[in-house]
């Protein structure tokens, strides 16, 4: 196993820039996941990695050793691919060989390891199957198998669950961390997938048009976003963004909006004198708000009345407007609520996040 280390990365594509200018550092049997939206660059950067795609700029080291121009054989990667590429003339044993076969392993350390990989993915009485005798998840697992089967340094992933039924996907996501856990490979994995994204990652790099916009663990980057774009992709449903202004009073500092004026704790004072009578951007995740009060937390009280209730179950998420502004509420699904109705609801300023006209994150 080793670490890997991309430095300076650049990859265009005619005038397009696929990949701009990026650096990231994953430690040795680290799970890291590249998320982002279509087109973000994150295949483009997984494919670099693997040596399918050369950068025209920029290093790539696997520990000390630098594999910019090294073809894909020679920097014992594996890939597991959003479509499997399992071979359907191939019998599951004879697709998990393959690349012991290509390597000229020998026919019993051969027939060792593939043992050992299809008991690891528990499909060890599917050998003798042929693909098309398989349903998708057992396939996926097929090539899972493969691609650990050779024990290669860096185990790359691209959207392999994507091709999975809802319920499928989400026995899969616990299998394959805990399948990584166990083999301790460096993992790098891609998804569009928030949820794939916060629970497999031991860290997550958020990508947008090329670049890394924040590198953290879930936790981090889900209450502590470095900008807007992060703050609204991680979550779901996606936090509220309110426009507002920062205006000092004789009682300290509050942010004014179009439709109410929520007074902010001392505790910000400090982050807000700089941006005294400047625009700013007010961003709170509907978990944090709330259709009664609560105790021990800084509350901001503003009425409205409901314009859309979204039935979850377990949860309700209500679109509440406030005056013209719509934001957004997850609530318990114990209680009812109906459109028109009128409702208090309770912003937690603890959990407020403010970010700049440039969306920078201020708090």
């Amino acid at each position: 196993m080793v670490d890997v280390h991309l430095i300076g990365i650049t990859k265009r594509f005619g005038r397009v820039v696929a990949v701009d200018d990026l650096y990231l550092d994953v430690e040795d049997g680290e799970f890291i996941v590249l998320l982002g939206p279509s087109g973000c660059g994150k295949t483009t950067t997984l494919r670099i990695i693997a040596g399918l795609e050369k950068p025209d700029k920029g290093r790539i080291l696997f520990g000390e050793r630098d594999v910019t121009r090294l073809p894909p054989r020679e920097r014992n990667i594996s890939m597991v691919f959003q479509s499997y590429a399992v071979w359907p003339h191939m019998k599951v044993f004879d697709n998990i060989a393959f690349p012991l076969k290509i390597k000229k392993y020998p026919p019993e350390e051969i027939k060792n390891r593939v043992r050992w990989a299809a008991e690891l993915l528990q499909i060890e009485d599917l050998l003798d199957r042929y693909p098309a005798q398989l349903s998708g998840g057992q396939r996926q697992r097929v090539a899972v198998a493969r691609a650990i089967v050779v024990e290669p340094d860096v185990l790359l992933m691209d959207e392999p669950l994507s091709n999975l039924d809802a319920l499928l996907r989400v026995k899969m996501r616990s299998e394959l961390k805990k399948l990584q856990q166990r083999i301790g490979v460096t993992t790098i994995y891609v998804t569009h997938d928030q949820v794939e994204a916060m629970t497999m990652g031991d860290r997550i790099a958020v990508m947008n048009a090329g670049k890394i916009m924040q590198v953290g663990t879930p936790e981090e980057v889900y209450n502590k976003p470095a900008n807007l774009f992060v703050a609204g992709f991680i979550g779901s449903p996606q936090m509220n963004f309110i426009d507002a202004r920062i205006v000092e009073t004789d009682k300290g500092y509050v942010a004014e909006t179009e439709t109410f004026t929520i007074r902010l704790p001392e505790k910000y004072k400090e982050l807000l004198r700089p941006l005294r009578n400047e625009k700013v951007i007010l961003g709170i995740r509907p978990e944090h708000i709330y259709l009664e009060p609560r105790k021990h937390t800084t509350l901001a009280a503003i009425r409205g009345r409901i314009d859309f209730v979204e039935r979850l179950g377990s949860d309700n998420v209500l679109h509440i407007d406030t005056g013209g502004k719509i934001i957004i509420a997850k609530t318990s699904g114990n209680y009812a609520y109906k459109v028109g109705q009128e409702v208090e609801v309770y912003l937690d300023l603890d959990k407020l996040h403010v970010f700049k006209q440039d969306g920078e994150a201020v708090f």
